[in-house]
């Protein structure tokens, strides 16, 4: 296995990938935890920049893999970081993170991204007096969303793992969507698209004079004389028409329990459309400061999901509408993207001005975290203490799923995953 990933490893080099190693980079603290790894503020010592170090045990990888009967089943860390090298390596859009480097030793792999002071969206959230969002800033979060999803669904990829703690505030405002270990990409239908359709670039935007302020946006008159006139107006990022009958479904069961989909719990199958329930849950969580069908226990949680319609308390307005229409148990009827940026929530909004705001809602003060002073973190012994004696415990835990994050694994729904959340 060893050798596997050296191989992958030495494969991103040659595709232009930078080769990170740990002597050249200053480790600065680290930011989060997840279920098998760890992500480092580091400082790249040659240029300068601040980057999210994104680091797992090698050991914990090859002993899940040497354990799986097929790719299909739950556990395969190598394959999942493997794919988010490969799909970070395609980006090419200011909301989504680009390979900075990727690192391999005899003990970690990892990779590394652009880092994001303004920490997520849910930290944010928190911050607020009532922990929820006024609807003017729900919208710009909620375009900003729309634009990445739509993105990544016209490269065939389904996210699969929306919610706050993945969407990250830049430097200058914007957000950033992050993980994409549980996402997938979805096979289309003939006739399917030539490759050189997924590799059209979206447009120079830096080109275009960028909005004075978030609230210019949203209370300007020409954004309504722009939204009503004839014709659609196609997204600058679309490369290819993405449609849920376009695409093959996929069978396998993951996601955080509070988004899960209703298609994810029934086994039925699911497609893009998984991606615009989560940001119902999204919208609704920023509106009333709490997802809308958390129960006491995993069961109850799915049985709401499955069941109950979600409490829109308040006068009916079009963001309680979009929520409603973005929540329906059937994904059939569910509204996707084109639907979604014609609602009357975005009325007044041109969807090719939305990532030329200059001033978003919140914008990060000076991150002190980024200030770069003597480091005595060893990250292979960092990482190899909180993990090493960990996934030890884990082989003997017969649960499916991580009980703090509630992260579900990549498996089919013929079989019960096992307890590997994650990263």
């Amino acid at each position: 296995m060893v050798d596997t990933v050296e191989r992958h490893h030495q494969h991103h080099l040659d595709d232009g990938v930078r080769a990170l190693s740990l002597q050249q980079l200053k480790v600065v603290s680290a930011v989060g935890r997840g279920a098998n790894g760890v992500v480092f503020l580091v400082q790249n010592g040659a240029y300068g920049q601040l980057w999210a170090l994104k680091v797992i045990l090698r050991g914990n990888m090859e002993i899940r893999s040497k354990a799986e009967d097929s790719v299909s089943s739950g556990g395969n860390d190598y394959r999942r970081i493997s794919f988010e090298q490969q799909v970070l390596r395609q980006f090419d859009h200011r909301l989504l993170p680009k390979l900075r480097g990727a690192l391999a030793t005899d003990k970690v792999v990892g990779y590394a991204i652009d880092y994001c002071p303004g920490r997520d969206l849910n930290s944010l959230r928190r911050k607020q007096t009532e922990k929820m969002f006024s609807d003017d800033v729900i919208r710009f979060y909620a375009a900003e969303l729309v634009l990445a999803l739509e993105y990544l669904h016209n490269l065939g990829i389904v996210y699969r793992d929306l919610k706050p703690e993945n969407v990250m505030i830049q430097e200058d405002g914007h957000i950033m969507l992050v993980d994409f270990d549980l996402s997938t990409k979805l096979s289309f239908k003939s006739p399917s698209p030539t490759p050189a359709a997924f590799l059209v670039p979206p447009p120079d935007s830096a080109k275009r004079k960028r909005s004075s302020s978030f609230r210019w946006w949203c209370n300007s008159e020409s954004m309504i004389d722009d939204f009503t006139s004839p014709g659609p107006r196609p997204s600058p990022y679309s490369v290819f028409p993405a449609e849920s009958n376009s695409v093959k479904k996929s069978n396998s069961f993951v996601g955080t329990e509070e988004y899960v989909a209703p298609e994810m719990i029934l086994g039925d199958g699911h497609d893009f459309a998984v991606d615009w329930w989560c940001l119902g849950v999204m919208l609704y969580e920023m509106l009333y400061g709490a997802t809308p069908f958390r129960g006491s226990n995993r069961n109850e949680t799915f049985y709401q999901i499955l069941s109950k319609a979600p409490e829109l308390a308040g006068e009916t307005t079009p963001l309680r509408d979009l929520i409603g229409k973005l929540l329906k148990k059937d994904p059939k009827q569910r509204v996707g993207a084109e639907g979604i940026k014609g609602h009357d929530f975005f009325r007044g909004i041109t969807w090719h001005s939305v990532l030329e705001i200059a001033r978003p809602p919140f914008i990060p003060p000076p991150d002190t975290d980024g200030e770069v002073g003597p480091s005595g973190i060893d990250v292979e012994k960092f990482v190899q203490g909180i993990f090493g004696k960990e996934d030890m415990n884990n082989d003997n835990d017969n649960s499916d799923y991580n009980n703090e994050s509630k992260v579900w694994l990549d498996g089919s729904n013929d079989h019960q995953p096992s307890n590997v959340d994650f990263f």
